[in-house]
């Protein structure tokens, strides 16, 4: 192997940024490292999103305990990625009694979850500090839905003076990806179904279904939003930039893909080849070359006929990197 993974050398610290967004939602964003959201009512908070490790979730404790000493009750995965759920054991020993996830999560933690978990590990080791700290997998204690997409599986919480729906939108990031809205204050937390000026990570995608996906997310005319990555949007025309951000991402990567599988181009080409059509519109974001290894092989899979994403292992990461430097 000629180099490392461009994320095992991205050692800087980001500057975290705890801001509100409306009566009850805050943003914990950090220079395209992953987002969080909190969501404090008047009896209890729900955190969406928990970080890597339960070391590093006690910043976003922290920060919370400035503004609230309401019980934190609820922690919602928005997928299973281990970059997001693996530090949800400081929010139990903070009280936190229900761990939420859709069906599809829960299934893909039983599928990858363990082969993720390594895998992340190596790739990433900033976001992973004090990985010891980490108990083993995540599970979800309350199951959102059937599997099956759409706003009519919802759950409802309600915190006191505000309520939080929460449902799988349909495949996209992952299979199982799961938003949570509050209406009446117009505030969307995403996940990484959307992102701005950040790397999108498709590795795990189904990048066919993924436009529909967001379109069901702009017909809520939502006025905020945390996405997985990047800043917290004010507005909804700003809302539909990030929108709009991540649709160009996920279409122009498996455009890509389908014309490097048409052509008969091996890996190597095809990364080559998305890098002409992505380099000069999404070069310069955080997280790019984190990223686009991994995406350019998803797509690469998708459009070969591989529907179900190849389960990604601390070895195959290695497979793939030697391919693309061969």
């Amino acid at each position: 192997m000629n180099k490392a993974f461009a994320s095992q050398a991205d050692l800087a610290d980001k500057k975290i940024t705890f801001a509100q967004l409306s009566p009850h939602c805050w943003a914990y964003t950090a220079e395209g490292d992953p987002n969080s959201g909190v969501i404090i009512g008047d009896n209890a908070i729900l955190v969406s999103d928990c970080t890597a490790t339960p070391l590093m979730a006690q910043d976003l404790i922290a920060k919370i305990r400035t503004v609230s000493n309401k019980p934190i009750k609820y922690v919602l995965l928005t997928h299973y990625h281990a970059v997001r759920v693996l530090g949800a054991s400081a929010y139990v020993a903070e009280g936190a009694s229900e761990i939420i996830a859709s069906r599809g999560t829960l299934e893909l933690i039983r599928e990858r979850g363990a082969q993720d978990m390594q895998s992340e590990i190596d790739r990433f080791p900033r976001l992973f500090r004090g990985q010891e700290s980490i108990p083993g997998l995540t599970w979800p204690s309350m199951v959102v839905g059937d599997g099956k997409p759409g706003r009519q599986g919802s759950l409802s919480i309600n915190l006191g003076g505000v309520v939080v729906e929460i449902w799988h939108p349909g495949a996209g990031h992952t299979r199982g990806d799961t938003v949570a809205f509050v209406e009446s204050e117009g505030v969307l937390f995403s996940g990484d179904l959307v992102e701005f000026e950040a790397g999108v990570y498709t590795g795990d995608a189904q990048l066919a279904e993924w436009p529909a996906t967001l379109k069901a997310l702009r017909a809520l005319n939502a006025t905020a939003l945390v996405p997985g990555r990047g800043e917290a949007m004010r507005g909804n025309s700003e809302v539909n930039r990030a929108l709009d951000y991540t649709e160009r991402w996920v279409t122009t990567l498996y455009r890509c893909g389908q014309e490097a599988v048409a052509a008969k181009m091996d890996l190597k080409a095809a990364m080559a080849h998305t890098r002409k059509a992505m380099d000069p519109i999404f070069g310069q974001v955080f997280i790019y070359e984190h990223c686009l290894p991994f995406d350019v092989s998803r797509a690469y899979d998708e459009a070969s006929g591989l529907k179900n994403p190849r389960i990604w292992t601390a070895e195959r990461d290695q497979e793939m990197w030697a391919a693309l430097q061969a």
